[in-house]
């Protein structure tokens, strides 16, 4: 009996070891075909070294309010005060 678990077991050592080579085989061949990929394709727009920064600020709510009345675009027109105050327009 314990030839007969010998025997199966080797088959099944085959069997796995099989099963692991072709898997390792598509894991570096997906691997190599991602890298391509990617390297030769990007999305949207090239990033603006000018672009904004996103940041935190807390300031008075009446000041906001103040920027908000006058509708769309009121971030912008908050940048261009804070860009005048500073003397860099």
């Amino acid at each position: 009996m314990a030839l007969f678990h010998q025997v199966k077991h080797t088959d099944e050592n085959e069997r796995i070891a099989k099963a692991h080579e072709e898997t390792s085989r598509r894991a570096s061949a997906s691997k190599g075909s991602i890298a391509a990929l990617q390297s030769a394709s990007t999305r949207g727009r090239k990033p603006d070294p000018n672009s904004k920064k996103l940041l935190t600020l807390r300031l008075d709510p009446d000041v906001i309010d103040h920027f908000k009345a006058t509708g769309d675009g009121w971030q912008s027109r908050m940048n261009e005060a804070l860009r005048k105050a500073a003397g860099l327009t």
